[in-house]
């Protein structure tokens, strides 16, 4: 037990004494020294005593698309995170092709008698969906906040980057690099985040390099939001003469990668790619990533912030609470070769 009290207050950075007073439950210990101990104990892979188990406040569901690209387990790591930490048990739902709907999901959820919802890029986000299925889960008195994707039909918190300003950090980083014919890959056009990366692209293009809509439309390019999708958006982008592909995410960015490289190029080399998330592990592709960052922690704890008012009865504004990304410059981009511009 000493070897172990010497661990986790070690890793608190606190005393074996105080320590002690958290596990046995005693008072006199500070809340944020209470956490460090405990999140010190989750870190050692040690099991909580029975005493400091939290009762849970209640369950939470949150449904997600999917989970083979990184960037949704990443948002469910956060949020999970976050409703631990306020005493709720946080129930993962996902959507397969072929499986279930988000709107069985959402029935099943709600069978369960949840305390609310958290939707991830759900089908909030599709201009072509009935907002419907919405009014009708408040209706039930379930509370919910949407992320990634804006309805004004939809009376509840939205959770959003910004994706135009997003294509602006892409876009001016190119032209700073040389580049002047630079495409766009991205998912169908009838999702939200979809519409404003292009209205953010198209606009950046026009302020800084006088394009047209019309002069840039063989620019942009739609596909799937996967791996596959990217590479045969990229290939089609390359075969007009792009010197550089924007993507909408970094799965559809290492298709880019994949694409050049079939076609002989290298990349930064011949062209530059940049991505868009900064999911895990992406600064270790080769070559690292340049990417614009989705601000994934601010987001989904904002998500779970106004979920929780929800619940509590002092309902946050039903807007869209829209958060900048961030561009991170890796190995994926480079000036353009002279006599390709």
């Amino acid at each position: 037990m000493t070897a172990r009290l010497a661990d986790i207050a070690a890793q608190a950075g606190v005393s074996e004494a105080t320590v002690s007073r958290v596990l046995n439950g005693k008072p006199g210990v500070a809340a944020a020294t209470r956490e460090s101990v405990l999140a010190a104990l989750d870190l050692l892979g040690y099991e909580r005593p029975p005493r400091l188990r939290q009762r849970s406040a209640g369950l939470v569901g949150l449904i997600t698309p999917e989970l083979e690209n990184p960037i949704f387990p990443a948002f469910a790591q956060v949020i999970a995170q976050g409703l631990t930490r306020q005493g709720y048990t946080p129930v993962l739902a996902t959507q397969t092709p072929g499986g279930s709907t988000e709107d069985e999901l959402t029935e099943m959820l709600v069978e369960r008698g949840v305390a609310g919802i958290i939707y991830v890029s759900g089908l909030h986000a599709d201009t072509t969906a009935d907002m419907q299925r919405y009014e009708k889960l408040r209706g039930q008195g379930v509370p919910f906040v949407l992320i990634n994707g804006f309805s004004p039909k939809v009376r509840a918190p939205f959770v959003s980057p910004d994706d135009r300003a997003a294509m602006r950090l892409a876009v001016t980083h190119l032209i700073s690099l040389g580049h002047q014919r630079m495409g766009l890959a991205l998912g169908p056009a009838r999702f939200v985040p979809v519409q404003r990366k292009i209205e953010g692209f198209l606009r950046t293009l026009n302020e800084q390099l006088g394009l047209s809509a019309g002069d840039a439309e063989p620019l942009i390019q739609h596909s799937l939001y996967t791996l596959e999708g990217g590479q045969a958006a990229a290939t089609a982008l390359l075969e007009r003469g792009c010197t550089a592909v924007i993507c909408a995410s970094d799965m559809m960015a290492l298709g880019a990668i994949r694409a050049a490289r079939q076609r002989g190029l290298t990349v930064p080399g011949d062209v530059s790619v940049i991505g868009f998330d900064d999911s895990p592990l992406i600064a270790f592709t080769d070559p690292p990533l340049t990417t614009i960052r989705q601000p994934v922690t601010a987001m989904g704890q904002a998500a779970v912030r106004a979920l929780l008012e929800e619940i509590g009865g002092t309902p946050a504004p039903h807007s869209e609470f829209v958060f900048l990304p961030e561009l991170v410059v890796r190995g994926s981009t480079a000036s353009v070769r002279q006599g390709q511009a």
